[in-house]
């Protein structure tokens, strides 16, 4: 039988801060991808240093991500896709790949939070503040930031760490995020994670 290290792995098991990326392994199987590329690398590379930052801090990486309608798929078989040579983003799932100390969940809709196992599991981790990053900022960034403000997180969103596919609908997505649902949204290089645990 295994011990609860081998369970566990090196994931905490509670914390009162986790990293949610969202919709970072992405095959961009649409029409305005290449577009949307240009503004989702950048911020793809910001989001991959801000989780080295989480993992010295002891902070947990959950990874929220779309089955795109493959429903007899988990998240091995979505990276592989997304690793193929002629996918068009791969250099997302390059950059962001989930290591095996990471949480996942596989959500069928926008929202994280809608039909998955989220909730459980951030009650589990006794998580009270999410970092939000990944994509599209103005879609299911913006479902799952409004999910989450309804159940009480605290909430930082990164406006460096997410993107869309254009820096007009970026902008107004962070804008209603910072007014409606009191997220900060400042660089990722301003991310605390210390502060946010005292916080």
């Amino acid at each position: 039988m295994a011990n609860n290290d081998d369970l566990h792995g090196s994931a905490p098991d509670s914390h009162p801060v986790a990293l949610l990326l969202v919709d970072v392994i992405n095959p961009l199987d649409f029409p305005e991808a290449d577009d949307f590329l240009r503004h989702a690398l950048p911020a793809a590379r910001k989001i991959a240093s801000l989780k080295r930052k989480a993992a010295e801090a002891g902070v947990p990486a959950i990874y929220a991500n779309d089955n795109f309608g493959r429903w007899r798929s988990d998240l091995q078989a979505v990276v592989r896709r997304c690793l193929e040579p002629a996918c068009k983003g791969r250099p997302l799932c390059e950059a962001l790949r989930p290591g095996e100390e990471d949480y996942f969940v596989l959500k069928p809709k926008h929202s994280a939070f809608y039909s998955t196992t989220l909730d459980i599991l951030l009650g589990a981790l006794e998580t009270r503040s999410l970092v939000v990053c990944g994509f599209a900022a103005n879609i299911c960034v913006l479902f799952t930031a409004n999910d989450a403000y309804m159940r009480d997180f605290r909430l930082v969103i990164p406006s460096d760490c997410v993107a869309s596919n254009t820096t007009e609908e970026n902008a107004a997505a962070l804008a209603q995020m910072t007014k409606v649902l009191k997220a900060d949204v400042g660089p990722s290089e301003g991310v605390d994670f210390a502060a946010l645990v005292g916080g």
